[in-house]
Protein backbone atom coordinates (compact mmCIF):
# COMPACT_ATOMS: atom_id res chain seq x y z
CA UNK A 1 0.00 0.00 0.00
CA UNK A 2 1.08 3.54 -0.73
CA UNK A 3 2.50 5.08 2.12
CA UNK A 4 2.43 9.19 2.68
CA UNK A 5 3.90 10.54 5.74
CA UNK A 6 2.38 14.39 6.59
CA UNK A 7 4.31 16.37 9.37
CA UNK A 8 3.15 19.26 10.54
CA UNK A 9 5.94 21.84 11.36
CA UNK A 10 3.81 25.72 10.73
CA UNK A 11 4.25 26.75 14.80
CA UNK A 12 5.80 29.66 15.78
CA UNK A 13 6.84 28.22 19.45
CA UNK A 14 6.38 31.57 21.23
CA UNK A 15 7.60 30.29 24.35
CA UNK A 16 11.19 29.01 23.41
CA UNK A 17 12.03 32.92 23.22
CA UNK A 18 14.36 32.23 20.21
CA UNK A 19 14.61 33.40 16.72
CA UNK A 20 14.70 29.85 15.51
CA UNK A 21 11.37 28.39 14.55
CA UNK A 22 10.50 25.63 16.90
CA UNK A 23 10.99 22.47 14.76
CA UNK A 24 14.84 23.87 14.36
CA UNK A 25 15.82 23.65 18.08
CA UNK A 26 18.55 21.54 18.27
CA UNK A 27 18.07 18.12 20.33
CA UNK A 28 21.31 15.72 20.15
CA UNK A 29 22.71 16.20 16.77
CA UNK A 30 19.81 17.40 14.64
CA UNK A 31 16.97 19.75 14.75
CA UNK A 32 13.50 18.52 16.31
CA UNK A 33 12.28 18.34 12.55
CA UNK A 34 15.42 16.12 11.75
CA UNK A 35 14.32 13.83 13.71
CA UNK A 36 10.57 13.23 12.67
CA UNK A 37 12.05 13.26 9.05
CA UNK A 38 14.49 9.95 9.92
CA UNK A 39 12.25 8.41 11.25
CA UNK A 40 9.77 8.94 8.62
CA UNK A 41 11.93 7.67 6.04
CA UNK A 42 12.77 4.53 8.38
CA UNK A 43 9.01 3.61 7.42
CA UNK A 44 9.75 3.69 3.75
CA UNK A 45 7.59 6.22 2.97
CA UNK A 46 6.70 6.92 -0.71
CA UNK A 47 6.37 10.90 0.16
CA UNK A 48 7.23 12.85 3.10
CA UNK A 49 5.29 16.47 3.24
CA UNK A 50 5.99 19.16 5.27
CA UNK A 51 3.46 21.81 6.54
CA UNK A 52 5.36 25.23 7.26
CA UNK A 53 4.48 28.17 8.12
CA UNK A 54 6.22 30.40 10.83
CA UNK A 55 9.79 30.95 9.81
CA UNK A 56 8.91 28.35 6.78
CA UNK A 57 11.89 29.78 4.65
CA UNK A 58 14.14 29.26 7.29
CA UNK A 59 12.81 25.70 7.93
CA UNK A 60 13.31 24.56 4.27
CA UNK A 61 16.77 26.26 3.85
CA UNK A 62 17.60 24.27 7.39
CA UNK A 63 16.39 20.82 5.45
CA UNK A 64 17.83 21.73 2.05
CA UNK A 65 19.90 18.92 2.50
CA UNK A 66 16.63 16.32 2.12
CA UNK A 67 15.84 16.23 -1.56
CA UNK A 68 12.84 14.36 -1.71
CA UNK A 69 10.24 16.58 0.52
CA UNK A 70 7.29 17.98 -0.29
CA UNK A 71 6.21 21.71 1.11
CA UNK A 72 3.36 23.19 1.52
CA UNK A 73 2.61 26.51 3.29
CA UNK A 74 -0.04 27.03 5.53
CA UNK A 75 -0.53 30.67 5.15
CA UNK A 76 -2.68 31.90 8.01
CA UNK A 77 -2.17 29.25 10.61
CA UNK A 78 -5.82 28.24 11.43
CA UNK A 79 -5.23 24.86 13.48
CA UNK A 80 -4.07 21.28 12.68
CA UNK A 81 -7.11 20.31 10.84
CA UNK A 82 -6.41 23.46 8.37
CA UNK A 83 -2.96 22.22 8.01
CA UNK A 84 -3.70 19.11 6.56
CA UNK A 85 -6.40 20.69 4.54
CA UNK A 86 -3.25 22.71 2.84
CA UNK A 87 -1.45 19.39 2.25
CA UNK A 88 -4.57 18.11 0.43
CA UNK A 89 -3.81 19.14 -3.40
CA UNK A 90 -0.66 17.28 -2.88
CA UNK A 91 -1.91 13.82 -0.75
CA UNK A 92 -2.54 10.35 -3.35
CA UNK A 93 -6.52 9.68 -2.86
CA UNK A 94 -5.35 6.05 -2.61
CA UNK A 95 -3.38 4.47 0.24
CA UNK A 96 -2.94 6.21 3.61
CA UNK A 97 -0.84 8.78 5.73
CA UNK A 98 0.29 8.95 8.84
CA UNK A 99 0.67 12.30 10.27
CA UNK A 100 3.33 13.54 12.29
CA UNK A 101 4.41 16.54 14.58
CA UNK A 102 7.75 18.04 13.79
CA UNK A 103 8.21 18.94 17.66
CA UNK A 104 7.57 15.66 18.39
CA UNK A 105 10.34 13.90 17.76
CA UNK A 106 11.69 10.89 19.21
CA UNK A 107 8.41 8.35 18.13
CA UNK A 108 9.84 5.31 17.29
CA UNK A 109 9.07 3.02 13.82
CA UNK A 110 7.38 0.18 15.85
CA UNK A 111 5.25 2.12 17.24
CA UNK A 112 4.27 4.19 14.29
CA UNK A 113 4.14 0.79 12.04
CA UNK A 114 1.61 -0.72 14.72
CA UNK A 115 -0.65 2.26 14.15
CA UNK A 116 -0.87 1.95 10.54
CA UNK A 117 -1.23 -1.71 10.96
CA UNK A 118 -4.15 -0.92 13.17
CA UNK A 119 -5.40 1.97 10.85
CA UNK A 120 -6.07 -0.23 7.69
CA UNK A 121 -8.17 1.62 5.28
CA UNK A 122 -10.08 3.38 8.21
CA UNK A 123 -8.45 5.68 10.68
CA UNK A 124 -6.02 5.02 13.98
CA UNK A 125 -5.15 6.69 17.13
CA UNK A 126 -1.80 7.08 19.15
CA UNK A 127 -3.38 7.68 22.82
CA UNK A 128 -1.25 7.41 26.03
CA UNK A 129 -2.84 7.02 29.77
CA UNK A 130 -1.66 10.12 31.78
CA UNK A 131 -2.27 10.65 35.71
CA UNK A 132 -2.32 14.02 34.89
CA UNK A 133 -3.71 15.05 31.12
CA UNK A 134 -4.33 18.47 32.04
CA UNK A 135 -4.06 20.30 28.59
CA UNK A 136 -4.49 17.35 26.35
CA UNK A 137 -7.45 16.23 24.21
CA UNK A 138 -9.56 13.24 25.58
CA UNK A 139 -10.42 10.85 24.07
CA UNK A 140 -14.23 9.63 24.49
CA UNK A 141 -15.38 5.93 24.39
CA UNK A 142 -18.58 4.91 24.29
CA UNK A 143 -18.85 0.98 24.98
CA UNK A 144 -15.40 0.73 24.45
CA UNK A 145 -15.36 1.99 21.38
CA UNK A 146 -14.17 5.77 20.33
CA UNK A 147 -16.22 8.41 19.73
CA UNK A 148 -14.61 11.51 19.64
CA UNK A 149 -12.13 13.90 20.82
CA UNK A 150 -12.23 16.64 22.93
CA UNK A 151 -9.71 19.52 23.65
CA UNK A 152 -9.23 20.34 27.11
CA UNK A 153 -10.65 23.61 26.91
CA UNK A 154 -13.70 22.39 25.44
CA UNK A 155 -14.36 19.71 27.99
CA UNK A 156 -16.89 19.68 30.28
CA UNK A 157 -16.12 18.27 34.07
CA UNK A 158 -16.61 14.26 33.53
CA UNK A 159 -14.85 14.67 29.99
CA UNK A 160 -11.78 16.19 32.21
CA UNK A 161 -11.63 13.16 34.45
CA UNK A 162 -10.52 11.26 31.38
CA UNK A 163 -7.24 9.76 31.66
CA UNK A 164 -6.87 8.38 28.16
CA UNK A 165 -5.29 11.54 25.87
CA UNK A 166 -4.87 12.15 22.66
CA UNK A 167 -1.22 12.49 21.13
CA UNK A 168 -2.39 14.09 18.01
CA UNK A 169 -0.07 11.26 15.79
CA UNK A 170 -2.88 9.08 13.84
CA UNK A 171 -2.60 6.95 10.60
CA UNK A 172 -5.60 7.78 8.49
CA UNK A 173 -6.55 6.50 5.11
CA UNK A 174 -5.99 8.88 2.50
CA UNK A 175 -9.61 8.83 1.19
CA UNK A 176 -11.36 9.23 4.11
CA UNK A 177 -8.69 12.33 4.54
CA UNK A 178 -10.10 13.74 1.05
CA UNK A 179 -13.78 13.12 2.06
CA UNK A 180 -13.99 14.31 5.72
CA UNK A 181 -11.43 17.17 5.84
CA UNK A 182 -13.69 19.63 3.78
CA UNK A 183 -16.66 19.44 6.70
CA UNK A 184 -14.58 20.04 9.48
CA UNK A 185 -15.93 23.58 11.40
CA UNK A 186 -14.13 25.87 14.10
CA UNK A 187 -16.97 26.43 16.23
CA UNK A 188 -14.68 26.30 19.33
CA UNK A 189 -12.92 28.13 21.82
CA UNK A 190 -10.43 28.47 19.70
CA UNK A 191 -11.80 29.10 16.52
CA UNK A 192 -9.44 26.81 15.13
CA UNK A 193 -10.21 23.81 12.25
CA UNK A 194 -8.79 20.70 14.63
CA UNK A 195 -7.70 17.74 13.46
CA UNK A 196 -9.33 15.74 16.34
CA UNK A 197 -12.68 16.46 14.68
CA UNK A 198 -12.19 14.24 12.07
CA UNK A 199 -12.78 11.16 15.00
CA UNK A 200 -16.38 12.39 15.23
CA UNK A 201 -16.60 12.40 11.49
CA UNK A 202 -15.16 9.12 10.47
CA UNK A 203 -17.30 7.38 13.79
CA UNK A 204 -20.65 9.56 11.64
CA UNK A 205 -19.76 7.45 8.71
CA UNK A 206 -20.01 4.02 10.23
CA UNK A 207 -16.01 4.27 10.17
CA UNK A 208 -14.12 2.03 13.32
CA UNK A 209 -11.49 4.20 15.16
CA UNK A 210 -8.79 2.07 16.00
CA UNK A 211 -6.11 3.12 19.01
CA UNK A 212 -2.56 2.18 19.60
CA UNK A 213 -0.80 2.93 22.82
CA UNK A 214 2.55 4.81 23.07
CA UNK A 215 5.03 1.98 24.32
CA UNK A 216 6.79 4.88 26.02
CA UNK A 217 5.51 8.32 27.44
CA UNK A 218 8.49 9.97 26.07
CA UNK A 219 7.69 8.88 22.21
CA UNK A 220 4.76 11.40 22.20
CA UNK A 221 6.28 14.24 24.53
CA UNK A 222 6.56 17.20 22.57
CA UNK A 223 8.67 20.27 22.73
CA UNK A 224 7.82 24.00 23.91
CA UNK A 225 10.42 25.61 25.71
CA UNK A 226 13.61 25.32 26.83
CA UNK A 227 13.20 23.05 29.80
CA UNK A 228 11.52 20.36 28.24
CA UNK A 229 14.35 20.56 25.35
CA UNK A 230 16.42 20.01 28.01
CA UNK A 231 14.60 17.05 29.72
CA UNK A 232 13.87 15.51 26.32
CA UNK A 233 18.04 15.41 26.04
CA UNK A 234 18.43 13.96 28.80
CA UNK A 235 15.77 11.06 27.66
CA UNK A 236 17.48 10.67 24.22
CA UNK A 237 20.93 10.72 25.67
CA UNK A 238 19.70 8.09 28.34
CA UNK A 239 18.35 5.80 25.04
CA UNK A 240 21.76 5.97 23.56
CA UNK A 241 23.82 4.87 26.15
CA UNK A 242 21.57 1.93 27.13
CA UNK A 243 21.35 0.91 23.36
CA UNK A 244 25.19 1.48 23.10
CA UNK A 245 25.69 -0.79 26.87
CA UNK A 246 23.63 -3.31 25.10
CA UNK A 247 26.16 -3.54 22.18
CA UNK A 248 28.59 -3.84 24.24
CA UNK A 249 30.40 -0.34 25.21
CA UNK A 250 31.13 0.39 28.98
CA UNK A 251 30.09 3.87 29.86
CA UNK A 252 31.26 4.17 33.53
CA UNK A 253 28.23 6.68 34.17
CA UNK A 254 25.67 6.39 31.44
CA UNK A 255 24.18 9.84 33.19
CA UNK A 256 27.16 11.87 32.34
CA UNK A 257 26.95 10.76 28.68
CA UNK A 258 26.50 12.94 25.70
CA UNK A 259 25.91 11.30 22.16
CA UNK A 260 25.71 14.36 19.58
CA UNK A 261 26.17 12.27 16.56
CA UNK A 262 27.36 8.87 15.79
CA UNK A 263 29.46 6.04 17.15
CA UNK A 264 30.90 3.00 15.82
CA UNK A 265 32.81 0.98 18.68
CA UNK A 266 34.30 -2.21 18.63
CA UNK A 267 34.91 -4.75 21.53
CA UNK A 268 35.95 -3.88 25.06
CA UNK A 269 35.80 -0.03 24.54
CA UNK A 270 35.32 2.26 27.87
CA UNK A 271 34.55 5.80 28.39
CA UNK A 272 34.66 7.74 31.39
CA UNK A 273 32.43 10.24 32.41
CA UNK A 274 31.79 14.00 31.48
CA UNK A 275 32.29 12.45 27.38
CA UNK A 276 31.35 14.34 24.73
CA UNK A 277 30.96 13.24 20.96
CA UNK A 278 30.01 15.14 17.85
CA UNK A 279 29.49 14.10 14.34
CA UNK A 280 31.03 10.58 13.11
CA UNK A 281 33.44 9.24 15.55
CA UNK A 282 34.60 5.50 15.05
CA UNK A 283 36.32 3.29 18.04
CA UNK A 284 38.70 0.38 17.50
CA UNK A 285 39.02 -2.12 19.59
CA UNK A 286 40.26 -1.71 23.41
CA UNK A 287 40.45 2.34 23.18
CA UNK A 288 40.06 3.84 26.60
CA UNK A 289 38.46 7.30 26.43
CA UNK A 290 38.77 9.69 29.99
CA UNK A 291 36.65 11.57 31.88
CA UNK A 292 35.80 15.73 29.88
CA UNK A 293 37.09 14.42 26.60
CA UNK A 294 35.51 15.81 23.41
CA UNK A 295 35.70 14.19 19.83
CA UNK A 296 34.17 15.37 16.92
CA UNK A 297 34.66 13.52 13.75
CA UNK A 298 37.23 11.31 14.99
CA UNK A 299 38.80 8.06 14.12
CA UNK A 300 40.38 6.26 16.95
CA UNK A 301 42.79 2.71 16.54
CA UNK A 302 42.94 -0.19 18.73
CA UNK A 303 43.50 0.24 21.96
CA UNK A 304 44.57 3.46 21.91
CA UNK A 305 43.69 5.45 25.29
CA UNK A 306 42.83 9.31 25.19
CA UNK A 307 43.99 10.70 28.86
CA UNK A 308 41.24 13.06 30.70
CA UNK A 309 40.14 16.41 28.83
CA UNK A 310 41.50 15.77 25.56
CA UNK A 311 40.24 17.08 22.51
CA UNK A 312 40.06 15.52 18.89
CA UNK A 313 38.14 17.29 16.08
CA UNK A 314 38.80 15.81 12.80
CA UNK A 315 41.16 14.26 13.15
CA UNK A 316 42.69 9.95 13.36
CA UNK A 317 44.64 8.42 15.63
CA UNK A 318 46.91 4.82 15.07
CA UNK A 319 46.81 1.90 16.76
CA UNK A 320 48.04 2.23 20.30
CA UNK A 321 48.12 5.37 20.17
CA UNK A 322 48.38 7.84 23.76
CA UNK A 323 46.87 11.31 23.71
CA UNK A 324 46.84 13.62 26.48
CA UNK A 325 45.81 14.57 29.02
CA UNK A 326 44.58 18.17 27.99
CA UNK A 327 45.94 17.63 24.51
CA UNK A 328 44.21 18.98 21.44
CA UNK A 329 44.21 17.39 18.07
CA UNK A 330 42.91 19.73 15.61
CA UNK A 331 41.12 18.65 11.76
CA UNK A 332 43.88 17.15 9.67
CA UNK A 333 45.93 15.86 12.48
CA UNK A 334 47.01 12.30 11.47
CA UNK A 335 49.16 10.20 14.08
CA UNK A 336 50.17 7.18 13.20
CA UNK A 337 50.79 3.79 15.59
CA UNK A 338 52.40 4.59 18.78
CA UNK A 339 52.57 8.13 18.97
CA UNK A 340 52.54 9.78 22.18
CA UNK A 341 50.65 13.35 22.39
CA UNK A 342 50.70 14.82 25.68
CA UNK A 343 49.83 17.07 27.69
CA UNK A 344 49.01 21.25 26.17
CA UNK A 345 50.45 19.80 23.13
CA UNK A 346 48.48 21.18 20.04
CA UNK A 347 48.45 18.93 16.33
CA UNK A 348 47.06 20.74 12.98
CA UNK A 349 46.75 19.16 9.74
CA UNK A 350 50.18 17.34 10.30
CA UNK A 351 51.51 13.79 9.96
CA UNK A 352 52.80 11.93 13.11
CA UNK A 353 54.97 8.78 12.31
CA UNK A 354 55.04 5.44 14.05
CA UNK A 355 56.31 5.79 17.39
CA UNK A 356 56.82 9.59 17.46
CA UNK A 357 56.23 11.23 20.45
CA UNK A 358 55.64 15.57 21.28
CA UNK A 359 54.99 14.88 25.17
CA UNK A 360 54.96 18.75 26.67
CA UNK A 361 53.72 21.99 25.63
CA UNK A 362 54.40 21.91 21.94
CA UNK A 363 52.36 23.34 19.12
CA UNK A 364 52.85 21.02 15.24
CA UNK A 365 51.16 22.54 12.49
CA UNK A 366 51.42 22.04 9.01
CA UNK A 367 54.34 19.28 9.28
CA UNK A 368 55.42 15.90 8.05
CA UNK A 369 57.04 14.15 11.01
CA UNK A 370 59.18 10.75 10.34
CA UNK A 371 59.00 7.83 12.15
CA UNK A 372 60.34 7.78 16.31
CA UNK A 373 60.86 11.63 16.16
CA UNK A 374 61.38 13.00 19.23
CA UNK A 375 60.07 16.32 19.79
CA UNK A 376 61.34 18.28 23.17
CA UNK A 377 58.71 20.80 25.44
CA UNK A 378 57.86 24.11 24.13
CA UNK A 379 58.46 23.71 20.74
CA UNK A 380 57.26 24.89 17.81
CA UNK A 381 56.28 24.93 14.17
CA UNK A 382 55.87 28.63 13.09
CA UNK A 383 53.72 27.22 10.06
CA UNK A 384 52.45 31.15 9.22
CA UNK A 385 54.30 34.13 7.64
CA UNK A 386 50.94 36.29 7.75
CA UNK A 387 49.87 35.46 4.75
CA UNK A 388 50.55 31.79 3.90
CA UNK A 389 51.01 28.50 5.56
CA UNK A 390 54.40 26.27 4.95
CA UNK A 391 55.75 22.94 5.78
CA UNK A 392 57.63 21.78 8.33
CA UNK A 393 59.75 18.65 7.86
CA UNK A 394 61.31 15.78 10.25
CA UNK A 395 62.89 12.88 9.51
CA UNK A 396 62.74 9.67 10.58
CA UNK A 397 64.49 9.38 13.77
CA UNK A 398 65.13 12.96 14.38
CA UNK A 399 65.79 14.47 17.59
CA UNK A 400 64.26 18.29 18.63
CA UNK A 401 65.28 19.92 21.50
CA UNK A 402 63.22 21.85 24.27
CA UNK A 403 62.39 25.68 23.49
CA UNK A 404 62.71 25.41 19.65
CA UNK A 405 61.41 27.25 16.98
CA UNK A 406 61.35 25.58 13.48
CA UNK A 407 60.76 28.16 10.95
CA UNK A 408 58.82 26.91 7.79
CA UNK A 409 59.47 25.86 5.07
CA UNK A 410 62.12 23.97 6.22
CA UNK A 411 63.25 20.43 6.85
CA UNK A 412 65.03 18.65 9.57
CA UNK A 413 66.94 15.06 8.04
CA UNK A 414 66.73 11.73 8.87
CA UNK A 415 68.68 11.09 12.65
CA UNK A 416 69.24 15.26 13.07
CA UNK A 417 69.75 16.92 16.13
CA UNK A 418 68.66 20.16 16.87
CA UNK A 419 69.59 21.95 20.09
CA UNK A 420 67.75 22.95 22.73
CA UNK A 421 66.42 26.84 22.71
CA UNK A 422 67.59 26.80 18.57
CA UNK A 423 65.33 28.71 15.91
CA UNK A 424 65.57 26.87 12.77
CA UNK A 425 65.66 28.94 9.52
CA UNK A 426 67.47 26.99 7.50
CA UNK A 427 67.08 22.84 6.58
CA UNK A 428 69.10 20.44 8.80
CA UNK A 429 70.73 18.08 7.08
CA UNK A 430 70.69 14.31 7.62
CA UNK A 431 73.14 12.98 11.00
CA UNK A 432 73.64 17.17 11.85
CA UNK A 433 73.41 18.64 15.29
CA UNK A 434 71.95 22.74 14.40
CA UNK A 435 72.77 24.73 17.50
CA UNK A 436 70.94 28.00 16.39
CA UNK A 437 71.18 30.89 19.59
CA UNK A 438 73.01 33.43 21.13
CA UNK A 439 75.88 32.93 22.51
CA UNK A 440 75.95 32.67 26.19
CA UNK A 441 77.94 35.65 27.90
CA UNK A 442 78.62 35.66 32.14
CA UNK A 443 79.09 39.12 33.39
CA UNK A 444 81.02 39.65 36.60
CA UNK A 445 80.31 41.89 39.50
CA UNK A 446 76.24 42.50 37.94
CA UNK A 447 73.92 43.00 40.43
CA UNK A 448 70.33 43.50 40.26
CA UNK A 449 68.35 46.70 40.32
CA UNK A 450 66.95 47.47 43.35
CA UNK A 451 64.18 49.26 44.65
CA UNK A 452 64.86 52.98 45.36
CA UNK A 453 64.00 54.11 48.92
CA UNK A 454 61.46 57.06 49.34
Amino acid sequence: MQRSVLVLAAGKGTRMKSRLPKVLQVLGDKPLLGHVLDTARSLGASARIVVVGHGAELVEQAMQHETDLLWVRQEPQLGTGHAVQCALPVLPRTGSTLILYGDVPLTQSDTLLALLGAAGDGLALMTLEMDDPTGYGRIVRVDGQVRRIVEHKDANTAERALREVNTGIMAVDNGLLHELLPLLHNDNAQGEYYLTDLVALAVARGVTVHTVQAAQDWEVQGVNDKLQLAQLERIWQKEQARRLMLEGLTLRDPGRFDLRGSLTHGRDCEIDVDVVLEGQVVLGEGVRIGAGCVLRDAWIGDGCQLQPYTWVDGARIGAQAQVGPFARLRPGADLAENCHVGNFVEVKNSQLGPGSKANHLSYIGDAIVGARVNIGAGTITCNYDGVNKHITRIGEGAFIGSNTSLVAPVRVGEQATVGAGSVITRDVPDGQLAVAGALQKIIEHWRRPSKIKS
